[in-house]
């Protein structure tokens, strides 16, 4: 059966890379407070639904910019797989420049990122800084030793123990491919998703990506490169073809499905088949020679601008640490040689927290969240979550910056527009109002504290006005479902399973809401045949 247009089940139900381009939090938020006694002001941001940590690492790329701050970062995902990502990003970003080179880097970081299949020595990488995050999750001692700059004293001990599980899977703890079948995973799905069409899948992808993405602003990604990612999820291809046939094991995510009146575990690939991972890094560059036309077209592919600006990202972000030098002292601020100077042993600037999978809807009972956070970031996905309880962790003269719907190829344009309307009204209810002013954006809604004075802009992309029936965020009461429910990472030993088409009794449902899901939620239950891969069943996990 052929999937609708506008049913978003080509974004799938787990999120694995950003539907916008990368922004420095630094620039969205307010700015410093010039009565400010403190020395090194802070900036806290809560981000929901972020994802891949690109925001992250924009922002403290570009931190040189601006007057020095100490960093906080409150990450709250939908599933533990999207945290232990964020925590392999931030590792190899992180990498020292001695044992691991820009160019490798920023090759290992696109391929673990953005393909489905990766090369050999990719995926010993990966293998290797698993099994070391494994061993220091369960140790914080050794953990703030070694990676000082991430937090898990939020997670509760149930995921904490679920975060080392994926992290032991992705070390390898079942060997050989079957057991993550990527490839096969991939094919399934596309099948599923196409129905009818599936022979005709390059007109398809033709036609998703001239009439709908190229319309919408991304007209730098190319026919070629597009439909290589539409036919075997492999969308950076940085050597030969034939290089890429591992599967990528950081992609994988479970479900728990009803199998003949019992609960069963079944691993598999439910992400984006529709969009791609082309919009974080390869539509927007500061280097504007890099988005030029010849004839009508661009002369960069999204591809090759996606790894200049990653490359240029870990470079900036090589030398993040380092003391700012007195101004006029270039030697000092460049830090030398191609490599980067080590960190500063003292002080870390930034942490990253992350906060445990269902806390949205109970921030603001704790005073330490309370007022505290002077940006939010909503993802799509997430915008079900914006409520008034959430917008009182907000500090007075706090920002908003919420991430539309407009690269989900499977939304016309009236749903798009349903979004924007939702997303202010969410907004509104929420205590903030939309910034005043500015160059309008399709892209993201930004918003101010209602009560302060309008500082900034008006995003022209949130109208006012009541939506209509097919509104794309659910209700907000609708949106507290059973922790039993929910997708929990597998432990090693449990088969894989080609993904199943599946039909969520949630009203968080893009089938029944049109909101893109950020996280891994599993429906309440679930009536389809488990295939024949699944073959133990686990009552509890």
């Amino acid at each position: 059966m052929t999937t609708p247009a506008g049913s978003g089940t080509g974004f799938g139900s787990v999120s694995w890379w950003g539907l916008s381009p990368a922004v420095d939090l630094q620039a969205e938020g307010p700015p410093v407070d010039p009565d400010s006694q403190a020395e090194n002001p802070e900036l806290n941001v809560l981000l929901l639904g972020s994802v891949d940590g690109r925001h992250l690492l924009r922002t403290l790329a570009r931190a040189a910019l601006w007057p020095r701050r100490r960093f906080h970062f409150y990450v709250l995902e939908n599933n533990l797989e999207a945290v232990a990502r964020h925590i392999l990003i931030f590792s190899l970003a992180l990498e020292d420049p001695e044992k691991m080179g820009l160019q490798e880097r920023s090759e290992t970081f696109l391929e673990v990122w953005g393909n489905a299949l990766l090369r050999p020595p990719v995926a010993a990488f990966v293998r290797a800084q698993a099994g070391r995050l494994a061993h220091l999750v369960p140790e914080p001692d050794r953990l703030a030793e070694q990676l000082p700059w991430l937090s898990l004293g939020a997670l509760k001990f149930r995921e904490r123990d679920a975060l080392e599980a994926v992290f032991r899977f992705w070390a390898g703890g079942e060997k050989g491919p079957e057991a993550f079948p990527m490839s096969r995973l991939w094919d399934s799905r596309l099948r599923q998703y196409l129905g009818s069409r599936y022979d005709a899948r390059h007109g398809v992808s033709d036609w998703d990506l001239h009439m709908k993405l190229h319309d919408r602003g991304a007209r730098v990604i190319h026919t070629r490169e597009f439909r290589r990612w539409r036919d075997t999820g492999v969308a950076f291809e940085l050597r030969d073809s034939s290089a890429y046939h591992v599967p990528n094991r950081t992609l994988a995510s479970g479900r728990l499905l009803s199998h003949r009146g019992e609960r069963v575990a079944a691993r598999g690939y439910w992400g984006d088949i529709a969009t791609g991972p082309f919009v974080a890094f390869g539509i927007e560059a500061d280097d504007e020679t890099l988005l030029r036309t010849s004839n009508g077209q661009p002369v960069k592919t999204a591809g090759e601008i996606t790894e200049h600006n990653v490359a240029e990202l870990f470079r900036e972000m090589a030398a993040w640490g380092h003391p700012r030098a007195a101004e006029g002292d270039p030697e000092q601020v460049q830090g030398g040689a191609e490599g980067s100077p080590e960190p500063a042993p003292v002080l870390e600037p930034f942490t990253v927290h992350f906060l445990p999978l269902d806390s949205a809807h109970t921030l603001h009972h704790k005073s330490c969240y309370k007022g505290q956070f002077q940006l939010l970031y909503v993802a799509c996905g997430m915008v079900h979550l914006l409520s008034p309880e959430l917008g009182a962790c907000v500090a007075p003269r706090g920002r908003l910056i919420v991430e539309l719907a407009q690269f989900l190829v499977d939304l016309r344009q009236e749903q798009l527009h349903a979004f924007s309307r939702r997303v202010g009204e969410l907004a509104q209810a929420a205590g903030f109002a939309p910034q005043l002013g500015g160059k309008p954006s399709d892209t993201f809604a930004r918003f101010y504290k209602a009560g302060d004075s309008a500082p900034g802009h008006e995003d022209q992309a949130v109208e006012s006005g009541t939506p209509p029936p097919e509104v794309l965020a659910p209700p907000l009461e609708a949106t507290d479902w059973p922790s039993e429910d929910r997708t929990q990472p597998l432990e090693p030993g449990t088969p894989p399973s080609e993904p199943l088409k599946l039909t969520s009794e949630s009203q968080a449902s893009l089938l029944e809401a049109s909101v893109p899901p950020t996280g891994s939620q599993a429906p309440k239950s679930e009536n389809q045949n488990v295939p024949p891969e699944t073959k133990s069943p686990i009552p509890d996990l």
